[in-house]
């Protein structure tokens, strides 16, 4: 039987199936003779089941990064976004960074309880807690399981800070909870704008919210009084770098406070995805796009670098860097900053407990 060539699923972003560095084989599509007229085009369905988590904060210690602790509630994003550095991560799950990542999701059914547990422990010390860094908060499955919504519930109830990164309208739906938390200092919004060229989010982060609508989303959020910015990111050097000063523009037009951007990243299997799907959906300028990644990276697709592992290095990220703030500077918007009250933080009575004296 022949082999055949990954092939693009019409509403996904990764272009295949692409095995996990943990697994021991590898995959690959084949012609058995039963394929029909559009051969492997398909329809995949969502598959959605709980994680159990035993804990939902995630500690860091990196030197840059502006928070030492975050809240994942899903594992995979139906969003589909084909440069998302988080695809890696389904390996861990012996599943598919590529089409598996998008389409078995996982939930963590008992985050509001046990995130009640770790910040009623004696030895909690409060910051701000970031929301949705690895994977969106807001994705799809959020409008019926509102994992994410009965975290914010018990934030707000202890008078935790919280920073939230997303790029879906389906935030308004707690618009009610943000806007009570912003008017006590402490909640942060960025809203992550890759490009404002529908045609290309439409291929490359296929089921995420479109350019268009986020900016309505960052205008109302503003407009409900919860501070709000743009996360550029990611900035793909020959594919969307062209757009940094009207992104920054759109988003200032819609009451944007702050403004940051992070480069491409491509760890482990991404490297692979990013490609394939490249070289389908843009196979005239694929080979320029990939040689001004290997520019910003030290010659590879990829590092890990702290200090440069954001921003990149070498002359071409330098003109990206340059670019990005100096539109920044022309329009007064701060680098994102997580100057949130933690002061406020209290664990609240619980039933039959007794008030203090003072």
């Amino acid at each position: 039987m022949d082999a055949i060539p990954n092939q693009a699923v019409k509403g996904r972003g990764a272009v295949g199936n692409t095995a996990g560095r943990f697994e021991t084989t590898k995959r690959f599509a084949v012609d058995d003779g039963w394929c029909q007229e559009d051969g492997l085009s398909r329809h995949l369905q969502t598959k959605i089941r709980p994680d159990a988590a035993r804990s939902v904060i995630t500690r860091n210690q990196s030197p840059d990064i502006p928070f030492d602790r975050s809240i994942n509630p899903y594992r995979g994003c139906e969003h589909g976004c084909v440069y998302c550095f988080a695809r890696p991560s389904h390996s861990f799950l012996d599943l598919s960074p590529g089409l598996d990542f998008e389409t078995r999701i996982f939930f963590k059914e008992h985050a509001a309880s046990l995130l009640e547990k770790e910040l009623c422990k004696p030895k909690y010390s409060c910051a701000p807690m970031a929301l949705g860094v690895n994977t969106d908060c807001y994705q799809p499955a959020e409008r019926d399981l509102k994992i994410t919504r009965s975290i914010l519930e018990v934030l707000e109830r202890f008078n935790h800070p919280v920073s939230i990164i997303t790029k879906s309208a389906g935030i308004l739906r707690d618009l009610d909870i943000l806007s009570e938390m912003a008017g006590r200092n402490l909640v942060h919004v960025m809203i992550s704008v890759t490009t404002l060229d529908r045609d290309l989010a439409r291929r490359m982060e296929p089921r995420a919210t479109t350019p268009e609508r986020r900016l309505k989303t960052m205008r109302a959020l503003n407009d409900a009084g919860v501070p709000t910015g743009v996360l550029a990111s990611p900035i793909i050097p020959g594919l969307n770098d062209s757009e940094i000063e009207k992104i920054l523009q759109a988003c200032k037009d819609a009451g944007a406070v702050q403004a940051a951007y992070l480069l491409l990243r491509l760890p482990y299997e991404l490297k692979e995805i990013f490609e394939d799907w490249l070289r389908q959906q843009y196979p005239d300028r694929a080979k320029h796009v990939l040689s001004l990644i290997r520019q910003c990276r030290s010659g590879e697709l990829s590092s890990s670098e702290f200090g440069t592992r954001f921003t990149g290095e070498g002359a071409y990220a330098e003109i990206i860097r340059q670019r990005f703030h100096n539109a920044q500077n022309k329009l007064e918007l701060p680098q994102r900053t997580l100057d949130l009250d933690s002061s406020k933080f209290q664990i609240p009575l619980a039933v039959g407990d007794q008030l203090g004296l003072f």
